[in-house]
């Protein structure tokens, strides 16, 4: 079983052929990734993710019980019930409820993927449960990292690299260069992930925004014990 990592959905035509029947983890630790876990985790009974804004309305217009909640530039879109922090997903907000999700760069990378024999979303506070997830399914996997508007960005590279070197102990390879260069990023930063973050791109974002709290529910490691997988157009949770 092979492991290979997409730094960037602007590479994904290099890959776009090897993805087909193999599995897929979408990461986009700040925020939608991680977002998508904890609307799960406090009760929500269904996420679908969409790719663009009007057709998120329009699931609105259509069932107003629904939820949606999105961001663009970082930023909650106008008209939505939520933008795109973790903490907005309280169990009060969305327990019992169903919420369709649209953001700049988590769910533009989901639909670049659906050829996918299993798509996974993650991110730290759930990464134990999605590596065992993967390892049941017993199949090469792509870590696709959704960057920053087609770009590379450190805080998906890093959880590529954690969740890689996770993976090696459950009989995994490494297949190429990309993957290699996460894993020694995950190894210089685990034992300070805020301080080797501080300098990244997407964290002076926050702080321009005064969302640096995000960045700290972001990074909480295994709160979750469970694994969300891509189904039938929405996410499910699948216990560990």
């Amino acid at each position: 079983m092979k492991i290979q990592t997409i730094l960037s959905p602007q590479l994904f035509p290099l890959f776009a052929d090897e993805v087909v029947g193999k599995q897929v983890v979408i990461i986009d630790i700040l925020r939608a990734t991680t977002s998508m876990v904890v609307m799960l985790d406090n009760g929500a009974i269904a996420v679908k993710p969409v790719e663009g804004v009007e057709e998120a309305m329009k699931l609105k217009r259509d069932n107003p019980s629904l939820l949606i909640a999105g961001e663009r530039n970082g930023f909650k879109l106008e008209g939505f019930d939520f933008g795109n922090s973790p903490q907005e997903f309280t169990p009060e907000r969305v327990a019992g409820k169903s919420l369709v999700i649209t953001t700049t760069n988590g769910t533009q990378a989901l639909s670049l993927s659906l050829a996918a024999s299993h798509i996974w979303v993650g991110g730290f506070l759930n990464i134990d449960a999605l590596v065992e997830a993967i390892s049941v399914k017993g199949e090469d996997v792509f870590l696709f990292c959704a960057g920053w508007k087609g770009h590379v960005n450190l805080e998906d590279t890093l959880f590529a690299g954690a969740v890689a070197k996770s993976l090696l102990l459950k009989d995994f390879a490494i297949a190429d260069d990309a993957t290699r260069a996460a894993m020694v990023l995950w190894e210089q930063a685990q034992g300070d992930l805020h301080g080797f973050l501080s300098e990244a791109s997407h964290v002076q974002r926050f702080q321009s925004m005064h969302a640096e709290s995000d960045l700290d529910a972001c990074l909480r490691m295994n709160t979750s014990d469970r694994a969300v997988i891509y189904e039938k157009g929405v996410l499910v949770a699948i216990p560990r």
